[in-house]
């Protein structure tokens, strides 16, 4: 044949075109039959828009090649989800690919009927991950994941079609007339800005894929491609509001950044969890190693168990030690006694009182070094007997009344009492059950180096993982990178030593985790 094919053609001798299925960018799909095996097949008739169509010979010959020789590899894998190659027809001018005919319909038919169920997009989110699994392992990079890719069964299992065809001329290459190849809103924004392929861009399309499968629509879609594009480059995916259990998943692989995405291994095992209808669990807070030799305390630093000031894990940015004074002057008497019993309590037994904003908010002075801050509303009656305090109660690192005076030092100005909405350096991260020793010495540790370091709860915060003291700076910071930045200015710059974090109560913000070196971040190091 010297162009393209027509129904009743017959190719290679063999196939006779029965019906044209379907037409893309790359080429056409017909159903054909067999003549010498007397069955239907999938006959692919690959061919090319732009230059090559135009006539371009060292076009054609590349289109050729790579065609070819993904098709020859593809021919190789045989899986359930990967849809079967059978025979190439290398042919003038164009190759064709004979493959299996597949009854049923594509996930983009099913898709008009309305969104799929979560957990049931999360099973065909398996089986297409299946797929590219078996491509990749074979050197294959799909390019082209999207649901009108992906064939149904009469079973509902999914197999994937199209392997590199859109790979021929690059996905986000534009051809003379402007028209991209491919889908614009299912493309990885490092396809778009022309970056070397990666398997985590085909886990980015299969992202967009299991969006729209639970939405019905795409997040990226805009009224051009070229705003498409624009919009896959620097516009904020917003949170799906109809993946229930699919959502953790969908959070965690749509990042811009290709290495913050999760592993294949990874995202089976979410997407495993996510078809069983339960959410899955956050990514591991990174946790430095254990202290070094560099590690020792200055001389004057608190050693564990010494009884000096304890510093108390605070919620807030601020960088002063915290004493009380509220209300009107006649009642300090009574809140300075309350104030050095809690004190005592606070020494005797050891504890940490993780204290949470209120309305007021108040400072005072530095005391060893420590950075705590803390809230109180109205002045409170001292306890009849010393007890340790709730979380909500006053506290205090001031010497009781029969201890001489502290030294005066220099007041801090009050800051906020929460870091919430804000960037901060996540520097370390201590178990709870490590115990009140570990942290204490793990913050001595830090502060040689961050020496305004402070420790937060992070059960206090839902962008956090739960179950952590987490030792930060607050900044304030810009975005990410500022707070990178910082801890570069303080010896601090590899990922186990420090991130940029955004602080919420959303667990949605979880994925805001910006990694060192801070020149090169990677993450997600902004938030809209």
């Amino acid at each position: 044949m010297n162009g393209p094919g027509d129904i009743g053609d017959i190719v290679d001798g063999r196939f006779e075109l029965l019906e044209r299925l379907g037409r893309g960018g790359m080429g056409t799909v017909w159903r054909a039959r067999d003549t010498a095996l007397h069955r239907e097949v999938a006959l692919k008739e690959v061919l090319s828009s732009g230059p090559v169509a135009a006539g371009d010979a060292e076009a054609t010959r590349v289109l050729r090649e790579r065609v070819l020789r993904e098709a020859r590899a593809l021919a190789r894998i045989s899986h359930p989800h990967v849809v079967t190659i059978h025979h190439i027809i290398d042919e003038e001018p164009h190759p064709w690919l004979v493959m299996e005919l597949l009854p049923g319909r594509t996930l983009q038919h099913r898709l008009e009927e309305g969104p799929l169920p979560p957990r049931e997009a999360a099973r065909t989110g398996r089986e297409i991950l299946a797929a590219l699994r078996a491509a990749h392992a074979a050197g294959i990079h799909h390019r082209d994941v999207k649901p009108a890719n992906v064939l149904l069964r009469a079973d509902g299992r999914a197999v994937l079609t199209d392997f590199g065809i859109a790979a021929v001329q690059g996905s986000a290459s534009l051809t003379m007339t402007g028209e991209v190849i491919g889908s614009p809103e299912y493309m990885a924004p490092e396809r778009v800005r022309g970056s070397a392929d990666l398997p985590a861009s085909d886990l980015w399309s299969l992202g967009m894929t299991l969006y729209v499968c639970v939405e019905g629509v795409s997040p990226m879609r805009r009224g051009s491609t070229l705003a498409t594009l624009a919009a896959v480059l620097d516009d904020p995916v917003p949170p799906a509001r109809q993946a229930g259990p699919l959502g953790p998943v969908l959070a965690e692989l749509l990042v811009r950044d290709a290495a913050a995405r999760p592993s294949a291994d990874r995202l089976d095992a979410l997407l495993a969890v996510a078809e069983a209808g339960h959410l899955p669990a956050p990514p591991p807070v990174p946790v430095p190693p254990s202290p070094t030799r560099t590690d020792t305390p200055r001389p004057g630093t608190p050693r564990p168990g010494a009884p000096t000031p304890h510093v108390l894990p605070t919620v807030g940015p601020g960088s002063a030690s915290a004493t009380v004074s509220a209300g009107p002057r006649r009642g300090r008497a009574p809140l300075a006694a309350a104030a050095a019993v809690v004190a005592l309590a606070l020494l005797g037994a050891g504890a940490y009182a993780a204290l949470k904003p209120e309305p007021r908010s108040h400072t005072a002075d530095k005391g060893n070094g420590g950075t705590s801050a803390i809230t109180t509303s109205a002045p409170r009656k001292a306890p009849p007997s010393p007890s340790p305090p709730g979380p909500d109660a006053p506290a205090t690192t001031s010497a009781p009344p029969s201890a001489p005076p502290a030294p005066a030092t220099k007041t801090s100005p009050p800051r906020p009492p929460s870091v919430a909405g804000g960037w901060i350096t996540q520097l370390h991260s201590e178990p709870l059950t490590a115990g009140r020793t570990a942290l204490e010495r793990r913050l001595a540790a830090v502060r040689h180096q961050v020496p305004g370091a402070q420790v937060l709860r992070s059960d206090d915060f839902r962008s956090f993982r739960p179950g952590y003291w987490v030792i930060y700076a607050a900044g304030p910071f810009a975005d990410g990178r500022a707070a990178l930045s910082f801890c570069a200015e303080h010896g601090r710059t590899t990922p186990d030593q420090c991130v940029g974090r955004w602080v919420s109560d959303s667990p949605a913000d979880r994925v805001y985790l910006c990694l060192p070196p801070a020149g090169a971040a990677t993450g997600r190091c902004t938030r809209p």
